[in-house]
């Protein structure tokens, strides 16, 4: 998910190279009949980012995850939810 998200904002001359884009995931697994599931998985990423590409940033994150093959093959089967935060440069 973090290289659709950064190619999508590096397609909008938004900088994700060298460190710029990382992300911290966080699963969460139940028990199912005794058999550890993953029901959950939530991604929050971090952007070093000027202030002026808010908006665009915004933008990418509400459709990315429809074009990236992680979400794509999992989310029928597992929860996945993304959050970004942007780091002033």
């Amino acid at each position: 998910m973090v290289g659709t998200f950064g190619g999508a904002l590096e397609a909008r001359k938004i900088d994700a190279s060298d460190g710029r884009l990382t992300a911290d995931v966080r699963g969460e697994i139940e028990a199912e009949d005794g058999v550890l599931v993953i029901r959950r998985i939530h991604v929050e990423f971090r952007l070093r980012a000027p202030g002026d590409v808010r908006d665009t940033i915004e933008r990418v994150h509400g459709f990315f995850a429809t074009r990236c093959p992680v979400y794509r093959s999992l989310h029928t089967a597992i929860e996945i939810t993304s959050s970004y935060t942007i780091i002033p440069e």
